[in-house]
Protein backbone atom coordinates (compact mmCIF):
# COMPACT_ATOMS: atom_id res chain seq x y z
CA UNK A 1 0.00 0.00 0.00
CA UNK A 2 1.37 3.40 -0.97
CA UNK A 3 1.07 6.51 1.17
CA UNK A 4 0.27 8.41 -2.03
CA UNK A 5 -2.65 6.17 -2.97
CA UNK A 6 -6.34 6.86 -2.70
CA UNK A 7 -7.03 3.65 -0.78
CA UNK A 8 -4.51 4.62 1.90
CA UNK A 9 -5.57 8.26 2.27
CA UNK A 10 -9.33 7.78 1.97
CA UNK A 11 -9.82 4.38 3.61
CA UNK A 12 -6.90 2.92 5.55
CA UNK A 13 -5.61 5.99 7.38
CA UNK A 14 -8.95 7.41 8.62
CA UNK A 15 -10.13 4.01 9.89
CA UNK A 16 -6.87 3.17 11.69
CA UNK A 17 -6.56 6.67 13.14
CA UNK A 18 -10.16 6.64 14.43
CA UNK A 19 -9.75 3.20 16.01
CA UNK A 20 -6.42 4.19 17.53
CA UNK A 21 -7.89 7.16 19.37
CA UNK A 22 -10.96 5.15 20.34
CA UNK A 23 -8.61 2.64 22.01
CA UNK A 24 -6.14 5.25 23.22
CA UNK A 25 -6.98 4.70 26.89
CA UNK A 26 -5.57 1.15 26.75
CA UNK A 27 -1.89 0.91 25.90
CA UNK A 28 -2.04 -2.79 24.93
CA UNK A 29 -5.15 -2.31 22.77
CA UNK A 30 -3.81 0.64 20.80
CA UNK A 31 -0.47 -1.11 20.27
CA UNK A 32 -2.02 -4.36 19.04
CA UNK A 33 -4.17 -2.27 16.70
CA UNK A 34 -1.05 -0.65 15.22
CA UNK A 35 0.66 -4.04 14.84
CA UNK A 36 -2.39 -5.52 13.09
CA UNK A 37 -2.79 -2.45 10.87
CA UNK A 38 0.91 -2.61 9.99
CA UNK A 39 0.60 -6.25 8.93
CA UNK A 40 -2.38 -5.37 6.73
CA UNK A 41 -0.43 -2.42 5.31
CA UNK A 42 2.57 -4.65 4.53
CA UNK A 43 0.51 -7.58 3.29
CA UNK A 44 -1.40 -5.34 0.89
CA UNK A 45 1.69 -5.42 -1.32
CA UNK A 46 2.31 -9.18 -1.14
CA UNK A 47 0.81 -11.25 1.67
CA UNK A 48 3.38 -13.99 1.09
CA UNK A 49 6.04 -11.92 2.85
CA UNK A 50 4.05 -11.26 6.01
CA UNK A 51 5.32 -14.55 7.54
CA UNK A 52 8.90 -13.41 6.84
CA UNK A 53 8.32 -10.10 8.61
CA UNK A 54 6.61 -11.79 11.56
CA UNK A 55 9.08 -14.68 11.73
CA UNK A 56 12.14 -12.45 11.64
CA UNK A 57 10.62 -10.20 14.31
CA UNK A 58 9.92 -13.18 16.58
CA UNK A 59 13.38 -14.67 15.99
CA UNK A 60 15.07 -11.41 16.96
CA UNK A 61 12.87 -10.96 20.03
CA UNK A 62 13.56 -14.52 21.20
CA UNK A 63 17.28 -13.94 20.72
CA UNK A 64 17.00 -10.81 22.86
CA UNK A 65 15.14 -12.69 25.61
CA UNK A 66 17.76 -15.43 25.49
CA UNK A 67 20.48 -12.81 25.83
CA UNK A 68 18.62 -11.24 28.76
CA UNK A 69 18.58 -14.64 30.49
CA UNK A 70 22.31 -15.46 30.25
CA UNK A 71 24.09 -12.32 29.00
CA UNK A 72 26.28 -14.05 26.41
CA UNK A 73 27.40 -11.48 23.84
CA UNK A 74 27.58 -14.16 21.19
CA UNK A 75 23.77 -14.16 21.05
CA UNK A 76 23.35 -10.62 19.63
CA UNK A 77 26.17 -11.42 17.20
CA UNK A 78 24.29 -14.52 16.05
CA UNK A 79 21.17 -12.37 15.65
CA UNK A 80 23.06 -9.91 13.46
CA UNK A 81 24.37 -12.79 11.36
CA UNK A 82 20.83 -14.13 10.97
CA UNK A 83 19.53 -10.76 9.79
CA UNK A 84 22.40 -10.29 7.37
CA UNK A 85 21.88 -13.81 6.03
CA UNK A 86 18.21 -13.10 5.29
CA UNK A 87 19.15 -9.82 3.61
CA UNK A 88 21.90 -11.52 1.60
CA UNK A 89 19.58 -14.27 0.43
CA UNK A 90 16.77 -12.07 -0.84
CA UNK A 91 18.73 -9.04 -1.98
CA UNK A 92 22.22 -10.15 -2.92
CA UNK A 93 22.04 -13.84 -3.86
CA UNK A 94 21.87 -13.28 -7.62
CA UNK A 95 24.34 -10.40 -7.43
CA UNK A 96 26.93 -12.46 -5.58
CA UNK A 97 26.36 -15.54 -7.71
CA UNK A 98 26.53 -13.49 -10.90
CA UNK A 99 29.80 -11.89 -9.80
CA UNK A 100 31.31 -15.27 -8.89
CA UNK A 101 30.25 -17.04 -12.09
CA UNK A 102 31.23 -14.02 -14.16
CA UNK A 103 34.77 -14.07 -12.76
CA UNK A 104 34.90 -17.81 -13.35
CA UNK A 105 33.63 -17.38 -16.90
CA UNK A 106 30.81 -19.87 -16.39
CA UNK A 107 27.18 -19.70 -17.45
CA UNK A 108 24.57 -19.43 -14.70
CA UNK A 109 20.85 -19.02 -14.16
CA UNK A 110 19.63 -16.35 -11.71
CA UNK A 111 17.15 -17.33 -9.02
CA UNK A 112 15.08 -14.14 -9.48
CA UNK A 113 14.01 -14.04 -5.83
CA UNK A 114 11.40 -11.38 -5.12
CA UNK A 115 12.83 -8.70 -2.86
CA UNK A 116 10.58 -8.26 0.21
CA UNK A 117 9.49 -4.65 0.44
CA UNK A 118 11.53 -2.60 2.91
CA UNK A 119 13.75 -5.50 3.99
CA UNK A 120 16.88 -3.33 4.06
CA UNK A 121 15.23 -0.91 6.46
CA UNK A 122 13.69 -3.29 8.98
CA UNK A 123 16.79 -5.52 8.96
CA UNK A 124 19.08 -2.55 9.72
CA UNK A 125 16.69 -1.49 12.47
CA UNK A 126 17.03 -4.87 14.17
CA UNK A 127 20.79 -4.91 13.68
CA UNK A 128 21.22 -1.55 15.40
CA UNK A 129 19.25 -2.80 18.41
CA UNK A 130 21.20 -6.06 18.66
CA UNK A 131 24.49 -4.22 18.35
CA UNK A 132 23.46 -1.82 21.13
CA UNK A 133 22.77 -4.84 23.33
CA UNK A 134 26.13 -6.34 22.50
CA UNK A 135 27.81 -3.07 23.47
CA UNK A 136 26.28 -3.18 26.92
CA UNK A 137 22.91 -1.43 26.73
CA UNK A 138 20.31 -3.31 28.77
CA UNK A 139 17.10 -2.30 27.04
CA UNK A 140 15.01 -5.48 27.02
CA UNK A 141 11.47 -5.03 25.74
CA UNK A 142 8.31 -7.09 25.75
CA UNK A 143 7.02 -8.63 22.54
CA UNK A 144 4.33 -5.99 22.02
CA UNK A 145 6.75 -3.08 22.30
CA UNK A 146 9.36 -4.78 20.14
CA UNK A 147 6.84 -5.72 17.44
CA UNK A 148 5.44 -2.19 17.29
CA UNK A 149 8.98 -0.78 17.14
CA UNK A 150 9.79 -2.93 14.12
CA UNK A 151 6.43 -2.94 12.33
CA UNK A 152 5.07 0.59 12.91
CA UNK A 153 3.72 1.14 9.40
CA UNK A 154 4.75 4.78 8.80
CA UNK A 155 8.45 3.81 8.97
CA UNK A 156 8.24 0.09 8.13
CA UNK A 157 9.07 0.18 4.43
CA UNK A 158 11.47 3.06 3.82
CA UNK A 159 12.41 4.55 7.17
CA UNK A 160 13.45 6.78 8.74
CA UNK A 161 15.76 4.29 10.40
CA UNK A 162 14.49 4.69 13.95
CA UNK A 163 16.43 3.43 16.95
CA UNK A 164 14.72 1.54 19.74
CA UNK A 165 15.51 4.13 22.41
CA UNK A 166 14.05 6.91 20.28
CA UNK A 167 10.56 5.51 19.89
CA UNK A 168 9.79 2.69 22.35
CA UNK A 169 9.81 5.03 25.42
CA UNK A 170 7.15 7.09 23.60
CA UNK A 171 4.72 4.18 23.65
CA UNK A 172 3.90 5.07 27.26
CA UNK A 173 2.48 8.43 26.24
CA UNK A 174 -1.27 8.73 26.02
CA UNK A 175 -1.97 10.05 22.49
CA UNK A 176 -4.90 12.06 23.93
CA UNK A 177 -2.53 14.22 25.95
CA UNK A 178 -2.71 18.03 25.90
CA UNK A 179 -0.93 18.43 22.57
CA UNK A 180 -3.17 15.91 20.74
CA UNK A 181 -4.79 18.44 18.41
CA UNK A 182 -1.47 20.11 17.70
CA UNK A 183 0.04 16.72 16.82
CA UNK A 184 -2.88 15.91 14.55
CA UNK A 185 -2.73 19.29 12.84
CA UNK A 186 1.03 19.49 12.39
CA UNK A 187 1.24 15.85 11.35
CA UNK A 188 -1.52 16.28 8.79
CA UNK A 189 0.16 19.37 7.32
CA UNK A 190 3.49 17.57 6.99
CA UNK A 191 1.76 14.57 5.43
CA UNK A 192 0.08 16.78 2.83
CA UNK A 193 3.41 18.48 2.08
CA UNK A 194 4.97 15.05 1.57
CA UNK A 195 2.20 13.97 -0.80
CA UNK A 196 2.66 17.22 -2.75
CA UNK A 197 6.41 16.58 -3.02
CA UNK A 198 5.78 13.11 -4.36
CA UNK A 199 2.90 13.83 -6.72
CA UNK A 200 3.64 17.35 -7.95
CA UNK A 201 7.41 17.13 -8.21
CA UNK A 202 8.83 13.59 -8.03
CA UNK A 203 6.26 11.88 -10.25
CA UNK A 204 6.21 14.75 -12.75
CA UNK A 205 10.00 14.84 -13.00
CA UNK A 206 10.06 11.06 -13.41
CA UNK A 207 8.09 11.46 -16.65
CA UNK A 208 10.92 13.69 -17.88
CA UNK A 209 13.94 11.79 -16.57
CA UNK A 210 12.88 8.20 -17.31
CA UNK A 211 12.53 8.50 -21.13
CA UNK A 212 15.83 10.36 -21.40
CA UNK A 213 17.76 7.76 -19.40
CA UNK A 214 16.02 5.02 -21.41
CA UNK A 215 17.13 6.77 -24.59
CA UNK A 216 20.70 6.96 -23.31
CA UNK A 217 20.71 3.15 -23.10
CA UNK A 218 20.21 2.89 -26.85
CA UNK A 219 21.54 6.09 -28.41
CA UNK A 220 23.77 8.94 -27.24
CA UNK A 221 22.13 12.05 -25.86
CA UNK A 222 23.19 15.54 -26.75
CA UNK A 223 24.50 17.73 -23.93
CA UNK A 224 21.29 19.68 -23.23
CA UNK A 225 19.03 16.60 -22.88
CA UNK A 226 21.71 14.91 -20.75
CA UNK A 227 21.89 17.87 -18.36
CA UNK A 228 18.11 18.08 -18.17
CA UNK A 229 17.86 14.35 -17.48
CA UNK A 230 20.49 14.59 -14.73
CA UNK A 231 18.89 17.63 -13.10
CA UNK A 232 15.43 16.06 -13.35
CA UNK A 233 16.58 12.88 -11.62
CA UNK A 234 18.54 14.85 -9.02
CA UNK A 235 15.33 16.61 -8.05
CA UNK A 236 13.13 13.54 -8.53
CA UNK A 237 15.01 11.34 -6.06
CA UNK A 238 15.12 14.16 -3.51
CA UNK A 239 11.40 14.91 -3.65
CA UNK A 240 10.54 11.22 -3.83
CA UNK A 241 12.46 10.21 -0.73
CA UNK A 242 12.12 13.41 1.30
CA UNK A 243 8.41 13.36 0.43
CA UNK A 244 8.16 9.83 1.80
CA UNK A 245 10.01 10.88 4.95
CA UNK A 246 7.66 13.84 5.39
CA UNK A 247 4.67 11.54 5.08
CA UNK A 248 6.14 9.00 7.50
CA UNK A 249 7.04 11.62 10.12
CA UNK A 250 3.70 13.37 9.66
CA UNK A 251 1.77 10.12 10.04
CA UNK A 252 3.68 9.20 13.18
CA UNK A 253 2.97 12.64 14.65
CA UNK A 254 -0.75 12.11 13.97
CA UNK A 255 -0.49 9.01 16.16
CA UNK A 256 1.28 11.05 18.85
CA UNK A 257 4.77 9.71 18.12
CA UNK A 258 7.89 11.54 16.99
CA UNK A 259 10.26 10.14 14.38
CA UNK A 260 13.70 11.67 13.72
CA UNK A 261 14.22 14.09 10.84
CA UNK A 262 15.66 12.49 7.73
CA UNK A 263 16.40 15.43 5.41
CA UNK A 264 17.70 18.92 6.01
CA UNK A 265 17.93 20.71 2.63
CA UNK A 266 20.77 18.52 1.25
CA UNK A 267 21.06 20.49 -1.98
CA UNK A 268 22.14 23.51 0.04
CA UNK A 269 25.22 21.61 1.20
CA UNK A 270 28.61 23.27 0.71
CA UNK A 271 30.69 20.09 0.98
CA UNK A 272 30.27 16.35 0.57
CA UNK A 273 30.45 15.95 4.34
CA UNK A 274 27.77 18.60 4.72
CA UNK A 275 25.64 16.76 2.16
CA UNK A 276 25.70 13.55 4.20
CA UNK A 277 24.75 15.45 7.32
CA UNK A 278 21.63 16.54 5.47
CA UNK A 279 20.73 13.58 3.18
CA UNK A 280 19.07 10.46 4.62
CA UNK A 281 20.29 11.50 8.04
CA UNK A 282 19.23 8.32 9.83
CA UNK A 283 21.17 6.12 7.38
CA UNK A 284 24.20 8.41 7.65
CA UNK A 285 24.30 8.07 11.42
CA UNK A 286 23.80 4.27 11.15
CA UNK A 287 26.81 4.02 8.83
CA UNK A 288 28.79 6.30 11.16
CA UNK A 289 27.92 4.56 14.43
CA UNK A 290 27.92 0.92 13.30
CA UNK A 291 30.53 0.90 10.53
CA UNK A 292 32.78 3.96 10.42
CA UNK A 293 33.45 4.34 14.16
CA UNK A 294 33.98 0.57 14.78
CA UNK A 295 36.51 0.60 11.92
CA UNK A 296 38.45 3.27 13.79
CA UNK A 297 36.73 6.40 12.52
CA UNK A 298 38.92 9.47 12.78
CA UNK A 299 40.85 8.14 15.79
CA UNK A 300 43.48 6.64 13.50
CA UNK A 301 46.01 8.06 11.06
CA UNK A 302 45.04 10.04 7.99
CA UNK A 303 45.56 7.13 5.57
CA UNK A 304 43.51 4.76 7.73
CA UNK A 305 40.76 7.35 8.10
CA UNK A 306 40.53 7.71 4.32
CA UNK A 307 40.30 3.92 4.00
CA UNK A 308 37.58 3.82 6.67
CA UNK A 309 35.54 6.47 4.88
CA UNK A 310 35.77 4.73 1.52
CA UNK A 311 35.02 1.28 2.99
CA UNK A 312 31.99 2.64 4.87
CA UNK A 313 30.55 4.31 1.78
CA UNK A 314 31.25 1.29 -0.43
CA UNK A 315 29.12 -0.77 1.95
CA UNK A 316 26.57 2.06 2.04
CA UNK A 317 26.40 1.96 -1.74
CA UNK A 318 25.94 -1.82 -1.70
CA UNK A 319 23.09 -1.40 0.81
CA UNK A 320 21.27 0.70 -1.77
CA UNK A 321 21.19 -1.99 -4.41
CA UNK A 322 22.63 -5.28 -5.65
CA UNK A 323 24.61 -3.84 -8.55
CA UNK A 324 28.15 -2.65 -9.05
CA UNK A 325 26.88 0.77 -10.11
CA UNK A 326 25.60 1.29 -6.55
CA UNK A 327 28.92 0.14 -5.10
CA UNK A 328 30.84 2.57 -7.30
CA UNK A 329 28.35 5.32 -6.37
CA UNK A 330 29.16 4.65 -2.73
CA UNK A 331 32.87 4.66 -3.50
CA UNK A 332 32.46 7.97 -5.34
CA UNK A 333 30.99 9.53 -2.21
CA UNK A 334 33.59 7.84 -0.02
CA UNK A 335 36.32 9.38 -2.15
CA UNK A 336 34.56 12.74 -1.96
CA UNK A 337 34.39 12.53 1.83
CA UNK A 338 38.06 11.58 2.01
CA UNK A 339 39.09 14.53 -0.17
CA UNK A 340 36.82 16.75 1.92
CA UNK A 341 38.60 15.73 5.15
CA UNK A 342 42.07 16.21 3.67
CA UNK A 343 41.14 19.57 2.19
CA UNK A 344 39.74 20.86 5.49
CA UNK A 345 43.01 20.05 7.24
CA UNK A 346 45.40 21.50 4.68
CA UNK A 347 43.69 24.19 2.63
CA UNK A 348 41.50 27.25 3.26
CA UNK A 349 37.77 27.01 2.70
CA UNK A 350 36.44 27.80 -0.74
CA UNK A 351 34.06 30.73 -1.18
CA UNK A 352 30.60 29.54 -0.21
CA UNK A 353 28.95 29.94 -3.67
CA UNK A 354 31.79 28.02 -5.34
CA UNK A 355 31.72 25.32 -2.65
CA UNK A 356 27.95 24.93 -3.11
CA UNK A 357 28.24 24.66 -6.91
CA UNK A 358 31.06 22.11 -6.80
CA UNK A 359 29.21 20.02 -4.21
CA UNK A 360 26.01 20.04 -6.26
CA UNK A 361 27.86 19.02 -9.43
CA UNK A 362 29.61 16.24 -7.50
CA UNK A 363 26.29 14.95 -6.17
CA UNK A 364 24.65 15.16 -9.60
CA UNK A 365 27.49 13.14 -11.13
CA UNK A 366 26.91 10.50 -8.48
CA UNK A 367 23.19 10.37 -9.27
CA UNK A 368 24.02 9.46 -12.87
CA UNK A 369 25.73 6.31 -11.58
CA UNK A 370 22.87 5.70 -9.17
CA UNK A 371 20.20 5.98 -11.88
CA UNK A 372 21.93 4.29 -14.81
CA UNK A 373 21.14 0.64 -15.43
CA UNK A 374 24.78 -0.12 -16.26
CA UNK A 375 28.22 1.43 -16.45
CA UNK A 376 27.79 1.64 -20.21
CA UNK A 377 24.69 3.81 -19.84
CA UNK A 378 26.40 5.94 -17.18
CA UNK A 379 29.38 6.37 -19.51
CA UNK A 380 27.10 7.51 -22.33
CA UNK A 381 25.46 10.09 -20.08
CA UNK A 382 28.80 11.37 -18.74
CA UNK A 383 30.11 11.73 -22.30
CA UNK A 384 26.97 13.62 -23.26
CA UNK A 385 27.26 15.92 -20.25
CA UNK A 386 30.77 16.83 -21.41
CA UNK A 387 29.49 17.67 -24.90
CA UNK A 388 30.84 14.63 -26.74
CA UNK A 389 27.66 14.39 -28.83
CA UNK A 390 26.96 18.05 -29.45
CA UNK A 391 24.81 20.55 -27.60
CA UNK A 392 21.47 19.55 -29.13
CA UNK A 393 18.00 20.78 -28.27
CA UNK A 394 14.95 19.47 -26.43
CA UNK A 395 11.35 20.62 -26.39
CA UNK A 396 9.95 20.40 -22.86
CA UNK A 397 6.30 20.84 -21.91
CA UNK A 398 5.53 23.71 -19.59
CA UNK A 399 4.55 21.23 -16.88
CA UNK A 400 8.10 19.89 -16.80
CA UNK A 401 9.67 23.34 -16.97
CA UNK A 402 7.58 24.40 -13.97
CA UNK A 403 8.57 21.24 -12.08
CA UNK A 404 12.27 21.81 -12.81
CA UNK A 405 12.30 25.50 -11.87
CA UNK A 406 9.89 25.18 -8.95
CA UNK A 407 11.57 22.03 -7.69
CA UNK A 408 15.03 23.57 -7.79
CA UNK A 409 13.79 26.63 -5.92
CA UNK A 410 12.05 24.54 -3.24
CA UNK A 411 15.08 22.28 -2.83
CA UNK A 412 17.58 25.11 -2.43
CA UNK A 413 15.63 27.99 -0.84
CA UNK A 414 13.38 28.46 2.17
CA UNK A 415 12.87 26.30 5.27
CA UNK A 416 12.72 22.51 5.13
CA UNK A 417 9.22 21.07 5.14
CA UNK A 418 9.71 19.21 8.43
CA UNK A 419 10.88 22.29 10.30
CA UNK A 420 8.18 24.43 8.69
CA UNK A 421 5.32 22.09 9.62
CA UNK A 422 6.56 20.83 12.99
CA UNK A 423 8.33 23.89 14.37
CA UNK A 424 7.57 27.15 12.57
CA UNK A 425 3.95 26.80 11.48
CA UNK A 426 1.56 28.05 14.13
CA UNK A 427 -1.55 25.89 14.64
CA UNK A 428 -4.54 27.72 13.16
CA UNK A 429 -7.97 26.20 12.36
CA UNK A 430 -8.12 28.40 9.26
CA UNK A 431 -5.33 26.34 7.70
CA UNK A 432 -7.56 23.25 7.69
CA UNK A 433 -9.58 24.37 4.67
CA UNK A 434 -6.67 25.09 2.27
CA UNK A 435 -4.86 21.96 3.46
CA UNK A 436 -7.99 19.86 2.87
CA UNK A 437 -8.59 21.42 -0.55
CA UNK A 438 -4.95 20.78 -1.44
CA UNK A 439 -5.22 17.14 -0.44
CA UNK A 440 -8.40 16.70 -2.49
CA UNK A 441 -6.61 18.16 -5.52
CA UNK A 442 -3.69 15.79 -4.98
CA UNK A 443 -6.09 12.84 -4.68
CA UNK A 444 -7.66 13.77 -8.02
CA UNK A 445 -4.20 14.06 -9.55
CA UNK A 446 -3.24 10.67 -8.13
CA UNK A 447 -6.38 9.14 -9.62
CA UNK A 448 -5.48 10.41 -13.07
CA UNK A 449 -2.04 8.79 -13.12
CA UNK A 450 -0.65 5.29 -12.91
CA UNK A 451 0.63 4.49 -9.40
CA UNK A 452 4.28 5.44 -9.06
CA UNK A 453 6.08 3.65 -6.25
CA UNK A 454 8.76 5.31 -4.18
CA UNK A 455 12.30 4.94 -5.52
CA UNK A 456 13.62 3.68 -2.17
CA UNK A 457 11.10 0.82 -2.10
CA UNK A 458 13.55 -1.15 -4.25
CA UNK A 459 16.21 -0.88 -1.57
Amino acid sequence: MLFNSQVFIVCFLPVVLALYYALAGSRPARQWLIILASLIFYGWWDVRFVPLLVGLTLANWLAVRWFAANGRRAIPVAGVVLNLAVLALFKYADFLRGTFYGLAGEAWQPWHLILPLGISFFVFQKISYLEDLRRGERHIYGLRDFAMFVMFFPQLIAGPLVRHNEIIPQFDRDPRRAEMWENLGRGFMLFVIGVAKKVLFADTLAMLADPLFAQAAHAPLAALPAWIATLAYTLQIYFDFSGYSDMAIGLARMFGLELPFNFDAPYRAVSVRDFWRRWHITLSRFLRDYLYIPLGGNRVGAARQVANLIATMLLGGLWHGAAWTFVVWGGWHGLGLAVNHVWDKRFPRLPRPLAWLLTLLFVMAGWVLFRADSFAVAGHVFASLLGAHGWGHLHIDREYVAALIGGFAVATLGPTSQRAALERLRPDPRLAVPAGVGLVYLLLLIGGRLPNVFIYFQF
